[in-house]
């Protein structure tokens, strides 16, 4: 008699995909307006639920959310974004070096010599991002000689830049001011230390120097000539250093693989130990490569236990205040999921379906609000709910859990999970 096939698990995240009820859509979210028959057979097959990502009323941010969904309290390994997107850059850290995520952005220089943002985005598709990151990567600071300034580009707009050196901190303000119209922020620092104030100092003076390198490129030159906004400043936040979490290996003797687009979710994959795939097509914008990620994850789930896969589109969407892109792209997942589903052995797989946080296309901003939780799988009871949304979830069987336990039971669900007690 052959053997037994080893029980699998997959988490799938629909970045931001929780939402609120929207008038244009009648009151519905883009999640209840979207046709999602893939999602919906889940549901009628699974238990559902409603997930506080963190906890009831806090709005998670991508990587605090992540940190949950994977098992952790970010309260005891959270030490800033940008450690995250430098990892999922690519980029190996050192334990004293300070990584900032960045936007490269549009400024305006006023009359008193500020940064007006016009951009912060600059226009969030940046194919040169790439050219731009290697222009001003490296770049020399005469009053701090001994720090060096590594910058990358991740993907769109986005880019991580790492500062590596001694007697840093990563206890220093953000320059990245979240609006247009207004200007850009001097990073201050945070506490007495004289390490915050050589760091804020040193933020200040690169992000001066970044735009005098980037103002006058060819690069924007031909964006200008157009029509397109031009990439001429960095604006930068989440500071902060290496993390030190025990992998999921360690907590649970599982091999695990991420697939995903975007830095941060693959450097918070990588943070916890688990094997970032490269996938090519597999991106963090709308054009993202869902055939591929699916094929890259059935793949994944033949030499690994675990396979977390991501999806960005539908924050996005809501990011960009787009109800119906939001649903096109709620339909695009939908796809996704259909497509994985048909390439894997769904007798032995538990699935998780949810996001890492409400994203509201009202403001474009993540809330408090709770998201749909789907488990499906062959030992997963059922209940009566047979749509995935966040009304319909909210009769489920699950009731309302937090982030954190989402790992927990997928464990259960594979039999990996200790007993607690005797």
């Amino acid at each position: 008699m052959p053997a037994q096939n080893p029980e699998k698990a997959i988490l799938i995240i629909g970045d931001g995909i929780g939402d609120r009820p929207i008038s244009s859509l009648k009151g519905k979210t883009p999640l209840e307006a979207a046709k999602k028959p893939t999602l919906d057979t889940l549901a009628a097959k699974g238990a559902t639920g409603l997930l506080h990502v963190l906890s009831p009323g806090i709005p998670p941010g991508s990587d605090t959310g992540h940190l949950s969904l994977f098992g952790y309290d970010a309260r005891d390994c959270y030490t800033g974004r940008g450690p995250f997107e430098a990892l999922g850059a690519g980029l190996d850290l050192e334990p004293t070096d300070i990584a900032f995520r960045g936007n490269f952005a549009t400024v305006r220089l006023t009359k008193d010599e500020n940064f007006e943002v016009i951009d912060r985005r600059a226009g969030r598709n940046l194919p040169e991002g790439a050219e731009l990151a290697k222009l001003i990567n490296g770049i020399k600071v005469p009053r701090f000689p001994k720090v060096k300034v590594i910058i990358g580009h991740t993907v769109e707009h986005r880019c991580v830049l790492v500062l590596r050196g001694k007697g840093l901190s990563s206890a220093v303000s953000d320059t990245d001011p979240h609006g247009h119209g207004d200007s850009v922020l001097a990073s201050t620092p945070m506490d007495e230390s004289p390490e915050a104030k050589k760091t804020a100092d040193l933020v200040n003076t690169v992000t001066r120097e970044f735009h005098r390198l980037l103002k006058d490129s060819p690069i924007n030159a031909k964006r200008k000539k157009a029509g397109l906004p031009e990439a001429n400043i960095v604006l930068l936040r989440g500071a902060g250093v290496l993390p030190v979490i025990p992998s999921l290996k360690d907590i649970y003797g599982i091999s695990t693989a991420c697939v995903a687009g975007g830095a941060l979710y693959k450097g918070v994959a990588r943070s916890v130990g688990m094997e970032v795939l490269d996938v090519p097509g597999a991106t963090a914008s709308y054009d993202t490569d869902v055939e591929a990620k699916a094929k890259a994850t059935a793949k994944a789930l033949k030499t690994h236990d675990y396979v977390f896969l991501h999806f960005k589109p539908t924050d996005s969407a809501s990011h960009d205040k787009d109800p119906m892109k939001k649903i096109a792209m709620v339909e695009k997942f939908d796809h996704l999921v259909k497509t994985l589903i048909g390439l894997i052995d769904m007798d032995h797989t538990h699935i998780a379906i949810t996001g890492d946080h409400t994203t509201a296309s009202t403001n474009g901003k993540h809330t408090g609000d709770p998201v749909p939780l789907l488990l499906v799988g062959p030992t997963i009871r059922s209940d009566d709910v047979s749509e995935f949304s966040e009304r319909a979830c909210a009769e489920g069987g699950l009731g309302h859990i937090l982030g954190m336990a989402v790992m927990p039971m997928l464990m259960s669900a594979l039999d990996r999970s200790p007993m607690f007690g005797a």
